[in-house]
């Protein structure tokens, strides 16, 4: 039985089955997201007898400026004072920096982490889980090989050889089962996040913005069509496809800094203003956004996709920040 999702969420389970015992959670990342669904998860924990009270949480270790570490901070304030300061976790979730330690006997993993660490992680996990285990990927992002680009869901799957679900969104849509569509949204949405921080970083107004923010949920579609054929028109006007890039586009990290990014004329990188903006917070739209760019390329789609194309070259100070409407003059071969 995979945690009940709350308001705020889309869910999208792949031959999750009921639990036939107590089930144990951990929550694998304990950045402001992590910390967030580690809260949830445990207030539910101790509602459904069907899962121990006790929920684990994966901490990537930190000395904080006071000296103490992380864990030892979350676990005697029962806040994550740097992620997610303010809020209360509740008294049954545990921080454990130690990832082996952190899983053993659970067999519901929920991760939540930076995606450009879960190969890594995955690795580490390999042949230390239970056999029953099964997972739920709240992961935004992909992986790239050279035989193409992997979801996340699907690289928890291979590596750790267990079911896994996807939750991703900005509101509730149980009735969603198109599993690739709904990570590829939670996924490209933050290329387009880049692009509407951009604009907003130039002052070119809300009417451009809206074009832009029109241009990347047609491109995210494509994109997700071309890769996986049966993805569904219908996940796209979903909350997990516009709701979310909306939000995405209005708020959030990935808009932040790229619109810093173009009021500093691309001359501060974004690893630098990553550092000074997010205080040990991941970006996800600039990585997304190379890895896409690689898709494209070796799969000669970049005239198909002027917007992700152009987000990636202005990203890697290849263009200025005001080449982002100069592709709109550029119109797609198809589609």
């Amino acid at each position: 039985m995979a945690p009940v999702p709350q308001e705020g969420e889309t869910v999208v389970q792949n031959n999750v089955g009921d639990a036939t015992h107590r089930s144990k959670v951990t929550v694998i990342g304990s950045g402001n997201w992590g910390s967030v669904a580690s809260k949830l998860i445990a207030s539910n924990t101790l509602r459904l007898s069907s899962f121990h009270d006790e929920v684990r949480m994966w901490v990537y270790e930190e000395t904080l400026p006071s000296g103490e570490k992380l864990t030892d901070v979350i676990n005697k304030t029962n806040e994550n004072v740097k992620y997610l300061p303010g809020i209360k976790l509740g008294k049954n979730v545990v921080a454990d920096p130690d990832l082996g330690n952190a899983v053993k006997d659970s067999n519901m993993l929920v991760f939540v982490t930076p995606h450009q660490f879960m190969e890594g992680i995955c690795k580490k996990l390999a042949g230390n889980i239970r056999a029953d285990a099964e997972a739920i990927s709240l992961v935004k992002g992909m992986e790239v090989k050279m035989e193409g680009p992997c979801m996340i869901s699907s690289l928890i799957s291979q590596e750790l050889g267990i079911n896994c679900s996807v939750l991703m969104g900005a509101n509730i849509a149980n009735e969603v089962q198109d599993v690739e569509g709904v990570e590829l949204c939670g996924t490209l949405k933050n290329v387009v996040a880049i692009a509407a921080g951009f604009v907003d970083g130039l002052d070119m107004g809300n009417n451009t913005k809206a074009a832009i923010m029109r241009l990347g949920l047609r491109e995210m579609k494509a994109f997700s069509k071309l890769l996986f054929p049966s993805v569904k028109d219908s996940t796209f006007f979903e909350s997990c496809g516009v709701a979310d890039l909306i939000t995405t586009c209005l708020g959030g990290r990935n808009r932040k800094v790229a619109e810093a990014y173009a009021r500093n004329g691309g001359k501060r990188s974004f690893d630098v203003l990553e550092a000074e903006m997010l205080q040990g917070q991941k970006l996800q739209g600039v990585s997304t956004a190379s890895e896409v760019y690689e898709v494209l390329s070796h799969r000669g789609w970049l005239e198909l996709f002027p917007l992700f194309s152009t987000v990636h070259e202005i990203s890697s100070g290849l263009l200025p920040p005001s080449a982002i409407v100069e592709y709109s003059e550029k119109l797609p071969r198809s589609f």
